[in-house]
């Protein structure tokens, strides 16, 4: 796929210099989709086409984002995602997730976890138009527990889950040591990030049971196996997602239900 790099890192912790590009899969990638879109009249259908598919009791989950535009206040951008929401829910998500994190954005949408006051504001303005829907927010990489505890009270009001980071940022250089993707940071996903990702869950986990709050999380990063899903459950997830596996195995998620029944 031209959007992913394989990568050839160690255990990645978030403050990394920058890693070597790799020619063969290593277990890990640079991703670089950004955050395209199709019309919503497009993804919309899509959505519709999806829920009618699924069979009974599953859930969907619909990750929505704003598009800031020239000009537009902080407040404009949450009516945007407000709006997307709304069109989600109305289309069949039985949840929504506010993207507020995308390594490879650079525009403030993409990094909205960073500034709990703005990501409040967007929040709370999804939670006015969808209702008692069930709201997730997916954050990006977090590494101190100030920067948590301040994004946890900005959204506690508002959302019922944080989705934890799926990438930890960092630059890519081939092997002359020349700087990939312009110098831009990108987002690496799978086995290198397994550790921060566990580290992430742990640390949100602990603040919200000493806050005696009722925020769930979801848990991703580097997971591939039944194993990767009990650590990050024991850590403090209640549910997992998986992302960069299910590229190179799609139905790899009837696998690993299969494995955790059998250890059941």
């Amino acid at each position: 796929l031209p959007n992913l790099q394989p990568v050839d890192c160690t255990p990645l912790h978030g403050d990394e210099p920058p890693i070597l590009a790799s020619d063969t899969m290593q277990g890990s990638w640079a991703i670089s989709f950004g955050m395209p879109s199709q019309p919503p009249d497009v993804w919309r259908e899509d959505i519709e086409s999806t829920r009618k598919k699924l069979a009974k009791g599953k859930l969907l989950s619909v990750s929505v984002v704003g598009t800031t535009q020239d000009g537009w206040s902080i407040a404009d951008l949450a009516n945007d995602y407000a709006q997307c929401a709304n069109w989600a829910v109305q289309s069949g998500a039985d949840c929504v997730e506010l993207n507020l994190s995308c390594p490879n954005v650079t525009a403030c949408e993409g990094q909205l976890f960073q500034r709990p006051a703005d990501a409040a504001l967007v929040a709370a303005a999804t939670r006015d138009v969808i209702g008692s829907t069930p709201l997730l927010a997916k954050i990006g990489f977090v590494k101190h527990e100030e920067d948590a505890v301040s994004l946890i009270d900005a959204l506690s009001n508002s959302v019922d889950c944080f989705a934890t980071p799926n990438c930890v940022p960092a630059k890519i250089v081939d092997h002359t040591g020349h700087p990939q993707f312009g110098g831009q940071v990108r987002g690496i996903g799978g086995n290198a990030i397994q550790q921060a990702s566990l580290a992430i869950v742990e640390m949100f986990a602990d603040i919200i049971r000493r806050q005696g709050s009722q925020i769930t999380l979801v848990g991703i990063g580097g997971i591939s196996s039944a194993e990767h899903i009990q650590r990050h459950l024991s850590a403090g997830a209640h549910a997992v997602h998986m992302a960069t596996a299910a590229m190179v195995e799609p139905d790899i998620a009837i696998r690993l239900r299969r494995e955790l029944a059998a250890q059941s």
